[in-house]
């Protein structure tokens, strides 16, 4: 039966908190007590109970406390080792104020609780891209994705001056970026101008990080892609291909014009040149036959019967070289003699396979010719 069902007996005789002779709640200074001496045998204090029912409680062990302090200092030293690997340096900041020195590679120890120590990594690029739409300079909107690469240059500006160097980089990027591609016209931004604008919006972020002090370098702007906004891509896609086809035939229409302007200046050169030798010649010439002419007369006047017959003799000499056919007037008769000058001159040269005819070819006379002739007279 429990101790306190009714008709249990003597309900003090079964009272887990002592020997009560009342019905009231248990004593709590007697259950503390009764606590206390316990916790005391647990931790090697004897075991002994206060004398006269309140007699003074049992100290604890010395060399327990000792030895748990032991523990705590030793924790407490671990607690503060850590180590920076080569790549990262660190700020130490001893009750909030940062400390001069920069924490370089290697084991090193702080008092917890006291100094904490920022860590972050100096040598990794990191990269952050970025993508946005924004108006050029002649009103028309394109869409940029790029990618920013960049180092902590100044550890303690990066974790001290700005609560949020990152953030301020992208709000840095996006003020460039913006910026640059309002100044400058659409066609040049989704051809030939990416990379001049890549390293303007570069320069710009790099000024705008040093003048806010957040300790970042920028080393690379990459514009990954620059196209107009989806709804208008195909119209745009159709400009670009016909700027293309324009720059194909202005190409090839300056390799012809490189091909055909020398052409023509070698020929024109070649005419003036021609010229100018007929120019000379007929100078020369002319006053050649002057001079022939001066010398001529020179002798004429010292015979003039001689020089008049010499002067025939060449004329008809001249005359009859160029004639192939010469007429022959006999004198008392009636008759043409017919020279075929160049069947003589064929004959002398190929007389050794021409017939004996052809050699002795007689030369011949028509009526019509002395006819000719008597009408004449």
């Amino acid at each position: 039966m429990a101790w306190n069902e009714p008709g249990g007996g003597n309900r003090g005789d079964k009272d887990p908190w002592g020997n009560r002779d009342n019905e009231g709640p248990p004593d709590l200074d007697e259950a503390f007590r009764k606590l206390q001496q316990n916790l005391s045998q647990m931790f090697g204090g004897g075991g002994g109970s206060a004398t006269g029912g309140g007699g003074a409680r049992q100290p604890l062990n010395t060399t327990l406390l000792g030895l748990a302090g032991a523990v705590l200092l030793i924790i407490y030293l671990v607690m503060g080792v850590y180590t920076v690997d080569q790549q990262e340096r660190g700020v130490v900041l001893r009750f909030g104020e940062a400390l001069d020195e920069i924490v370089l590679p290697g084991l090193h120890w702080n008092p917890p609780l006291i100094d904490q120590v920022l860590i972050e990594n100096v040598t990794r690029v990191r990269s952050r891209p970025h993508d946005s739409e924004m108006l050029t300079e002649d009103e028309n909107i394109v869409k940029v994705k790029m990618t920013v690469q960049y180092v902590i240059d100044d550890i303690k500006n990066y974790v001290l001056n700005v609560r949020e160097p990152d953030k301020s980089l992208y709000q840095a990027t996006e003020s460039a970026l913006r910026h640059v591609v309002g100044s400058t016209e659409m066609h040049e931004v989704l051809t030939e101008g990416r990379a001049e604008m890549g390293f303007e919006v570069r320069e710009r972020i790099h000024t705008y990080m040093q003048n806010y002090g957040t300790g970042i370098r920028v080393t690379q702007v990459n514009i990954d892609e620059s196209a107009p906004p989806d709804a208008v891509r195909a119209a745009f896609d159709d400009v670009i291909k016909a700027r293309e086809d324009e720059v194909r035939l202005r190409n090839e229409a300056d390799a012809y014009a490189n091909q055909i302007v020398p052409e023509a200046r070698g020929d024109a050169q070649r005419l003036l040149e021609e010229a100018q030798a007929y120019k000379e010649r007929v100078i020369a010439q002319s006053r050649g036959e002057a001079e022939r002419f001066n010398k001529l007369y020179a002798e004429y006047k010292l015979a003039p019967e001689v020089t008049k017959t010499r002067m025939y003799i060449d004329t008809i000499e001249s005359v009859m070289s160029n004639s192939t056919k010469v007429m022959i007037d006999v004198d008392g008769g009636n008759n043409l003699l017919y020279l075929p000058l160049d069947k003589i001159m064929e004959q002398s040269q190929n007389r050794g396979s021409l017939s004996p005819e052809a050699n002795n070819a007689p030369a011949y006379s028509t009526n019509s010719d002395n006819r000719s002739r008597r009408e004449r007279r």
